[in-house]
């Protein structure tokens, strides 16, 4: 049984040393040798895990111990060995990381983190960019409101703050696109403020360690004082990020590994067969469906018109294709008739793309059109595609009338 379990730990966490990203910090390695020997040592789970009926004050030490040997290597992120160290996180990177991150995988920002990165290292570097490559190089992340916003932070830090970003949650939240939870986050991993970071991840831990029955969202305050609670004065950076890393590998939504969890001994719902019941959440609500039309012209040599949509509303700034006026709210025009300009436009079948809150289901025409239309917007050739700032939904559309375009 032993053994199993150790396997178990082994396949859980271990990270090739190649997974490390090349712009993480590198501090000297005897310093960082040195650092690892005072991390605290490694302990077997039934010396390490709490006592039943913890108070939240006595969460973090063991915590922070499964953490300084099971954190994940994250290209954003300073690690424990090189936080005792002395390396401190960027607060740009960590800013950075904290807005992709936002409704979005650790997998899928991964690499858009490090493009971002290294074209644009520092805050003054992103402040000085073009808002359209900013959006060209956000194309494909969503939520689009975050870079339009990723942007106007990237101003305001630059040219308003002298390039340093607020200390404390108040000052982060005053800037464009950093709310509660997100300055909470930067606050904590950046600057070592106690802050109380809550995510999805953080929310199931602690509804699961107190088995808190009040469905989400009415729950969150509750839970943000616990995690209030337990927030320690010393490493509270790290402990935010071990949380979150509890939630992601271990206290995951479906059949967590209670069993290598540090937090198993005074988890209310572990001990009453009940961790996936928690957190509580409502019945799920149907999305509404709304419909339109897309429209791909081509040209006779294989340029695709393409637009710039409006700057507000969703998918505003973005490059798009001609499309009938479709919202949230509401349906746009469908069939031939929505098009912006007579042509022999055919049927190319219909995509769905699915939002927040609602689901599009676009209708797609393709024409091929000799010379330029008076549409306003501009002709793509097709190597040259893949580089605009297209919303997924656009690039749907797209190879819906030209299959072979990606």
């Amino acid at each position: 049984m032993i053994a199993c379990i150790a396997n178990a730990r082994r396949r859980l966490f271990y990270r090739p040393a190649e997974e490390m990203s090349p712009i993480s910090p590198k501090p000297d390695p005897q310093v960082t040798a040195q650092a690892v020997a005072r991390l605290p040592a490694a302990r077997s789970r039934s010396s390490a895990a709490l006592p039943d009926g913890p108070t939240d004050g006595q969460i973090a030490p063991a915590l922070l111990a499964w953490y300084d040997r099971h954190a994940r290597v994250l290209p954003w992120r300073v690690g424990p060995a090189d936080r005792a160290a002395g390396v401190k996180p960027d607060p740009y990177l960590v800013w950075l990381s904290e807005i992709m991150l936002q409704q979005t995988t650790v997998q899928a920002v991964k690499t858009y983190f490090e493009a971002f990165s290294r074209r644009w290292p520092t805050v003054e570097a992103l402040a000085a960019a073009e808002t359209e490559d900013v959006m060209k190089a956000w194309a494909g992340l969503g939520y689009y409101s975050r870079a339009r916003n990723l942007k106007k932070c990237a101003d305001t830090v630059a040219n308003e703050l002298g390039g340093r970003f607020p200390q404390t949650e108040d000052g982060l939240r005053a800037l464009p696109g950093i709310g509660p939870y997100t300055a909470a986050a930067i606050a904590a991993i950046a600057f070592d403020v106690p802050a109380a970071v809550v995510d999805g991840n953080i929310e199931r831990v602690f509804t699961r360690l107190h088995e808190i029955g009040t469905p989400l969202p009415s729950a969150k305050g509750e839970i943000r004082a616990h995690v209030a609670r337990a927030t320690p004065g010393e490493r509270p950076g790290d402990f935010a990020q071990a949380l979150m890393d509890l939630g992601s590998s271990i206290c995951t939504p479906k059949r967590p590994a209670c069993a290598l969890c540090p937090l198993d001994g005074p988890c209310a719902a572990r001990a009453e067969g009940r961790q996936e019941e928690f957190p509580v959440k409502p019945a799920k609500k149907a999305k509404p469906v709304r419909r339109g039309a897309a429209f791909v012209a081509e040209r006779d040599d294989g340029a695709v018109l393409l637009v710039k949509r409006q700057d507000k509303g969703l998918l505003g700034g973005m490059t798009g294709l001609p499309t009938s006026n479709w919202t949230v709210r509401g349906d746009g025009a469908t069939g031939p008739g929505a098009a912006p300009f007579a042509a022999a436009w055919r049927a190319k079948g219909v995509v769905s793309h699915v939002f927040t809150h609602f689901e599009l289901r676009l209708e797609v025409f393709h024409a091929v059109v000799t010379g330029d239309s008076d549409h306003p917007g501009w002709w793509s050739a097709r190597d040259s595609i893949a580089g605009e700032a297209l919303p997924t939904v656009m690039k749907k559309a797209l190879a819906a009338a030209l299959p072979d375009l990606f």
